[in-house]
């Protein structure tokens, strides 16, 4: 069995704050973000704009990845962020 990909993201929100998320297709959680259905912490700060993504083999992965990147400072997501451009 082939496992999807998975991705995992940051947004830049209205506010200039950054949220860390999931997904298995970017432009349906891009949209469902800026239509106020996404994660709590993003309603009311919409638009959000996707600033970095990195592909994962699969969910698992994903998880582990995003909660490193949750325990990285303003300033080290930044880096990371200017680093893909």
């Amino acid at each position: 069995m082939v496992e999807k990909t998975w991705y995992v993201y940051i947004l830049r929100c209205r506010d200039d704050t950054l949220y860390t998320g999931i997904t298995d297709d970017l432009n349906r959680r891009l949209e469902a973000h800026n239509a106020g259905k996404g994660a709590k912490y993003t309603r009311g700060r919409g638009p959000v704009k996707l600033c970095y993504s990195e592909a994962q083999e699969s969910y698992s992965a994903a998880l582990k990845r995003e909660y490193a990147i949750k325990q990285l400072s303003r300033t080290e997501k930044l880096a990371l962020m200017d680093a893909t451009k």
